[in-house]
């Protein structure tokens, strides 16, 4: 399907610099080409470009250049096609602003990214609001609709007409990951949001970790086309022999790519594979970069060059049906190139996009819209009270002495299994044993005008005193707290309420260390350097209180996720994924 915003008005004037009856506005010359379309480097070319396109690419001038043109010398240098980032969540941490001069500066010239994040706090005037703030920017910002699955049933699904909205924009090209098991819990609802999708020509992309042979097949025959979450080399190959796209990871959540490289060694075709950050952290930018450390790596593993650079062009634009204007270096496509001084040495000289040199060697040239955000969008944070210490008491049933309690037991930083502990009752009251290792860990709706909350028991984090609280949790709407003092959960949780969202470390009454993110309450509206700064502070306070994991804000703000194993929180209860269902914290 052709997106009308991303066509050229006039395709004459390229037909006329490729012919020569026009001049060309810019030329690459003496330059090595990557052809993704056949896997040659062709030598000694340049690259005619008229206005954002691709003219002509060709070893003659053909009068083709003329006083006005702007002339780029190569100097036998490889040309590849402008990065494309094919799954990321960019409504995390950082806005627009900030997150595309690191991602410009490395190559990226069009992304992709998801929209749950913005639409769970925000509805649709808030995802609305996100997309726009990507839009006219200096590189190409595309969106998935969010189908909307969490682990609480406040979370509405997206409503038809709402998806529709979204779907028939040019800047959205499909719908967002749609969690396998969440599918087959609530076929009913999903499925028709997977077939409003694909009539009208988008794509669905997957998750489905966890999710093999039988189950998987089912998965598939649903109408998802992509999966970015296998952890190994033999998941991958079964969902490429599915036909699923397959996306492997390298960011600054998941780190996946050095297990997968491996299926390089098998002699399959790679042109469904993709290579994905899914989300970068503050850190990872600024120490890294982006994307183009993602194909660094494949390449240091072991890929070849043309295949990883293929999974970050050809590859990506030929999956989301954008290969007319993106993913390749040919006439009539975006003039989106990267030069680099070796096919090998994904580290570009030159970054150009849309027609316009965007970086020289790793600096950004030019800088990014400020988009400003509505009013809804920064006062996001919903409470209507100030809480105290008694909002998170654990009551007990009346007249019992002693009871079996369902606690959330942390197994990794991320994973999570449900047990069954026998707790006395103090007082009418469940309460957390420090010296046992249990805490309390309460999610608050931040949206509805009720702040529903609920306060639940955790073992496994390892804190000894004090609080940590955060309003970007996964796939809910709640702030999500937890701690070894209800004084300073409350604390936090107010703290939060100030600063209109974001994260914040608390102990003995004092805040320790804290992050605003006043957009949506997800992002920070602070330069990448002070975000980085801060997200340090907060997490260095969090493990000085105890906290035995490397991120303990990634640690608390995936605990609502329904996407990751196995006993979640929301402000309904607890809730298993293995069945979707609620569960109460008391156990008869």
């Amino acid at each position: 399907m052709k997106k009308k915003l991303f066509c050229n008005p006039d395709p004459k004037a390229l037909m006329d610099v490729a012919v020569g009856t026009q001049k060309a506005d810019m030329v690459v010359s003496n330059c090595r080409i990557l052809n993704v379309y056949t896997g040659e480097i062709m030598d000694d070319h340049s690259i005619y470009i008229k206005d954002k396109w691709i003219a002509c690419v060709s070893r003659d001038e053909k009068n083709r250049t003329g006083s006005d043109t702007k002339v780029i010398d190569a100097k036998g240098m490889i040309v590849i096609p402008g990065l494309i980032e094919g799954h990321t969540h960019l409504a995390n941490y950082f806005c627009s602003r900030e997150f595309l001069p690191y991602a410009m500066a490395g190559g990226t010239t069009c992304i992709v990214t998801e929209t749950l994040e913005a639409y769970t706090v925000g509805g649709l005037k808030g995802v609305i609001d996100f997309i726009d703030s990507y839009q006219d920017q200096p590189v190409k910002v595309f969106s998935t609709a969010p189908v909307m699955i969490s682990t609480s049933k406040n979370t509405s699904r997206i409503p038809e007409d709402e998806l529709e909205n979204l779907l028939k924009r040019d800047d959205v090209l499909g719908l967002g990951e749609v969690y396998w098991q969440s599918m087959f819990q609530d076929l009913e609802n999903i499925l028709p949001l997977i077939n409003q999708a694909l009539f009208l020509g988008k794509t669905v992309e997957g998750h489905s970790a966890g999710a093999s042979d039988g189950k998987l097949a089912a998965y598939v025959g649903s109408g998802v086309s992509s999966c970015h979450e296998p952890i190994n080399m033999d998941q991958a190959l079964e969902r490429l022999r599915m036909g699923l796209c397959v996306m492997a990871r390298e960011g600054g959540v998941r780190k996946d790519l050095e297990a997968i490289s491996k299926i390089k060694d098998q002699g399959v075709d790679l042109r469904r594979m993709v290579l994905v950050t899914d989300s970068v952290s503050p850190e990872f930018l600024i120490k890294k970069g982006t994307l183009e450390y993602v194909v660094q790596k494949a390449i240091d593993l072991g890929f070849n060059p043309v295949d990883a650079v293929r999974m970050v062009t050809l590859n990506v634009a030929e999956h989301f049906g954008i290969d007319h204007m993106v993913g390749g270096i040919a006439p009539g496509r975006f003039a989106d190139l990267c030069i680099i001084p070796d096919i090998k040495k994904i580290k570009p000289s030159w970054v150009i996009s849309n027609g316009i040199v965007i970086a020289r060697d790793g600096k950004c040239l030019i800088s990014a819209r400020e988009h400003e955000y509505s009013e809804k969008s920064l006062n996001s944070i919903n409470l209507k009270k100030i809480f105290t210490k008694d909002d998170f008491k654990i009551l007990a049933p009346v007249g019992t002495k002693k009871i079996n309690v369902r606690i959330i037991e942390k197994i990794t930083m991320l994973v999570t299994k449900e047990k069954i502990m026998s707790m006395k009752v103090f007082d009418g009251q469940i309460l957390g044993d420090v010296e046992k290792d249990i805490i309390k860990i309460a999610a608050i709706d931040r949206v509805k005008a009720s702040n529903r909350c609920f306060t639940g028991l955790i073992t496994g984090v390892g804190m000894k005193k004090g609080a940590i609280a955060a309003s970007a949790s996964w796939d809910t709407r709640d702030i999500i707290v937890l701690g070894a003092n209800e004084a300073d959960m409350a604390l936090a949780v107010n703290r939060i309420m100030d600063l209109k969202g974001g994260s914040v470390v608390c102990a003995n009454g004092i805040v320790l260390a804290d992050l605003p993110m006043p957009i949506l309450g997800i992002m920070s509206d602070l330069s990448m350097e002070q975000i980085a700064r801060k997200t340090e502070q907060v997490n260095k306070a969090a493990k000085e209180l105890g906290t035995i994991f490397e991120d303990p804000i990634l640690s608390l703000v995936t605990m609502t996720s329904a996407a990751i194993p196995f006993l979640r929180i929301c402000e309904e209860g607890l809730v298993n994924l293995k069945d979707g269902k609620t569960l109460g914290l008391f156990i008869s």
